[in-house]
C-alpha cells in the first residue's frame, strides 16, 4: 500500500510538472518596446512625409494602431506606469523627472511588470533606459524583477561615450551591464548596441520558456545638451536624407531610421528563433515629441498642439500600437480610449494571469477589446495633477479640461525645413512622397533603411484639424480659468468651448478634485544629493546610498 502511495504522488508530481511546463510553453513572449521623444508625426504611419520608417509601419498596419492612446507628458511619470499599472499620482512621479542625483525613485513597495511576469514562469530581460532612480541599488532593475540589464540608469547621456552630463558639475559615466559598470561600449551607438543585445537575448533564449523583453531605447531623445551634443546618428543614416535641409531635422531622421532598423532586425531574429508566431510585440512613446528646439531637440507632433512635458494633445497623445499574429483581429485601426497604465494588466491578461491578481491598478484590462476590436472599457483619464506647477488635465469622454499654467510650448510647430534651426511650415517643393517609394521598393533593401521580409502595407493614419480660428492661440487662458476642448472634432485643440459649456467644465472639474481627494499621494521629488555627484565617486552615475 505504502509503495503504492509513493507511486501515485510520483505519478501525480510528474502530471503536475508536465502540466506547468505546457502551460509556461504556451504562454505568448512579450517584446515591449519604448521609444525616447518620438513625435507623432515622426512615423510613416502616421503620414510623415519625411521620415520613412518601413518596419515599424508593417508591424503597426499588421496589427493595432492605437489612435486614442495616451501617455504622461514626460519619461519618468510614464515609466512608472508603464511598469506598475498605477497612476504617477498615486506612485508619487506625478512632478518632472528624477534628475541626475535626486534620491528618489519608484516606490520599493510597488510591484513591477517583470516581478509579475516571475510569477508566470517568465525570463525577463531589460535592455536600455531605466529613469525609475538609482540612489540605492534596491531601486535599480536588477533588484526589481529582471535578471539581467543591459542600459544606463539616468534619462539621457551621450549615445557613444555614453556618460550623462546633468550640467557642468555633474558629469559621468553611465552605462551598465547588471550591476557592473561596462566599458566595452565606448565609441560604438547606443541605438545599435541595444539592437545587438536584445537580438542575442533572443537567439541564447529557451524556447520553451516563456520571455519577457523590455526594451526602452535611448532613440530618440537628445544627448547632453550642456556639451552641445544635442542630436546624434551614425553618418550612413544622416546621408539617407538629403532632402531635409535643416541640419537638426536631418539627423533626428537619421535617429528615428536606425531606431526602425532596430526593430526590423529583432522581428526578423524572432522569425529566425521561431518566436514570432507566439510573440506578442508592444510600441510605445513616453511622451510627446520634444519639437522646435525644446530640450535640444527636432521631432515633431504637427498638427498637434504643444511639445513633450506640456498637457496638450502634442504633450500626450502617443505614438503606440500593438501587434501579434495571436490577435483575434488584426489591420485596423482602434479609437478606444487606451492609457498607458493599461499595458500591464492587458499583457498580463494575454500571459494567462489573473487580472484580480493584480492590486490597486489605476489601468484596465484592454486584451479582449483589442483582440476583438470591441466596446470600450475605459470612459476616462487622468492626463495629471501636478501640485508644484499647479497643472492639471482631464479627459472624460470626448472632453478635455485643462487648468494652470499651461501656455508656455503651446504652438502647432511643423517639422524644421529649412537650413537654418528654425521651424517653418513644409515647403512642397521639399515634400516627397515616400508612398509611391514604398509601392516600388519596400521589399528591398533599399537606401532608406533594412527593410524586414514581407512587409504589411497600409494607409497612413493622419489627424485631421478643421480650420484654424485667428484666435486659436490666445482663446485659452487656462492660468485664469480651465479650458475645455472636444477632442474628436477638434484634436488640434484650436477652440476652447468652456465659456459655452460650463456644466461640463463643472463636471471635470469636480472630477479632477476627486482624484486629488481618492488618490494622490504627495510628489517624491527631493533636492539633488552633492554625495551622488560622479565626481566623488570615481567619475561613475551609481547608487551612492548603499
Amino acid at each position: 500500500m505504502r509503495r503504492f502511495c509513493r507511486i501515485l504522488r510520483f505519478l501525480l508530481l510528474t502530471v503536475a510538472i508536465l502540466c506547468r511546463n505546457a502551460v509556461a510553453q504556451t504562454r505568448p513572449h512579450i517584446i515591449l518596446i519604448v521609444a525616447d521623444d518620438l513625435g507623432y508625426n515622426d512615423v510613416s504611419f502616421h503620414g510623415s512625409t519625411q521620415i520613412p520608417t518601413p518596419n515599424i509601419d508593417s508591424l503597426a498596419y499588421g496589427g493595432v494602431i492605437l489612435n486614442n492612446y495616451y501617455v504622461s507628458p514626460i519619461c519618468t511619470p510614464t515609466r512608472g506606469a508603464l511598469m506598475t499599472g498605477r497612476h504617477p499620482i498615486q506612485t508619487g512621479l506625478q512632478s518632472g523627472v528624477i534628475f541626475a542625483s535626486q534620491p528618489y525613485g519608484l516606490p520599493l513597495n510597488e510591484t513591477i511588470m517583470p516581478q509579475y511576469f516571475q510569477k508566470l514562469g517568465y525570463r525577463r530581460h531589460m535592455v536600455g533606459k531605466w529613469h525609475l532612480g538609482f540612489h540605492k541599488k534596491e531601486f535599480t532593475p536588477m533588484y526589481r524583477g529582471f535578471e539581467t540589464h543591459y542600459g544606463y540608469y539616468l534619462g539621457c547621456g551621450d549615445y557613444y561615450d555614453h556618460t550623462s552630463e546633468a550640467n557642468e558639475d555633474y558629469f559621468g559615466f553611465d552605462f551598465w551591464r547588471n550591476t557592473t559598470v561596462d566599458l566595452t561600449g565606448i565609441g560604438q551607438y547606443s541605438t545599435e548596441l541595444f539592437r545587438q543585445e536584445a537580438n542575442n537575448i533572443i537567439q541564447k533564449h529557451n524556447t520553451s520558456e516563456p520571455l519577457f523583453l523590455y526594451l526602452p531605447f535611448q532613440a530618440v531623445h537628445s544627448g547632453n545638451l550642456p556639451s552641445g551634443k544635442y542630436l546624434q546618428a551614425p553618418t550612413k543614416y544622416i546621408k539617407k536624407f538629403p532632402h531635409i535641409q535643416n541640419t537638426q531635422r536631418r539627423t533626428y531622421a537619421a535617429m528615428v531610421s536606425a531606431l526602425d532598423d532596430a526593430v526590423g532586425s529583432i522581428v526578423q531574429n524572432l522569425k529566425d528563433k521561431k518566436m514570432y508566431s507566439n510573440s506578442i510585440i508592444v510600441f510605445t512613446t513616453d511622451n510627446g515629441g520634444p519639437a522646435n528646439g525644446f530640450d535640444g531637440n527636432a521631432a515633431s507632433n504637427f498638427p498637434l498642439r504643444g511639445v513633450k512635458a506640456t498637457l496638450w494633445e502634442g504633450g500626450v497623445r502617443g505614438v503606440g500600437f500593438i501587434s501579434s499574429p495571436l490577435l483575434k483581429t488584426k489591420g485596423y485601426v482602434s479609437n478606444q480610449m487606451i492609457h498607458v497604465t493599461d499595458w500591464l494588466p492587458t499583457l498580463y491578461t494575454a500571459a494567462g494571469g489573473k487580472v484580480g491578481d493584480l492590486k490597486r491598478l489605476y489601468g484596465i484590462d484592454q486584451w479582449q477589446v483589442l483582440q476583438t476590436n470591441g466596446k470600450p472599457v475605459r470612459n476616462e483619464m487622468l492626463h495629471n495633477i501636478d501640485p508644484y506647477d499647479k497643472t492639471a488635465a482631464i479627459r472624460v469622454g470626448d472632453y478635455k479640461l485643462l487648468y494652470g499654467p499651461v501656455m508656455g510650448w503651446d504652438g502647432w510647430y511643423p517639422p524644421y525645413q529649412l537650413s537654418e534651426n528654425s521651424s517653418q511650415l513644409t515647403n512642397d517643393k521639399t515634400k516627397i512622397n515616400f508612398s509611391q517609394h514604398f509601392d516600388n521598393n519596400l521589399v528591398q533593401e533599399m537606401e532608406f533603411g533594412e527593410v524586414s521580409l514581407n512587409p504589411v502595407r497600409g494607409s497612413p493614419v493622419t489627424i485631421q484639424c478643421g480650420p484654424k480660428p485667428a484666435n486659436a492661440s490666445t482663446n485659452c487662458q487656462a492660468k485664469k480659468v480651465p479650458c475645455l476642448y472636444h477632442i474628436p472634432s477638434d484634436p488640434c485643440e484650436y477652440n476652447n468651448i468652456a465659456a459655452s459649456n460650463m456644466d461640463i467644465v463643472t463636471k471635470l472639474v469636480a472630477k479632477i478634485t476627486e482624484y486629488k481627494s481618492t488618490m494622490m499621494v504627495p510628489p517624491g521629488n527631493k533636492p539633488v544629493d552633492p554625495a551622488g555627484n560622479p565626481r566623488v565617486n570615481g567619475g561613475i552615475w551609481k547608487p551612492w546610498l548603499d
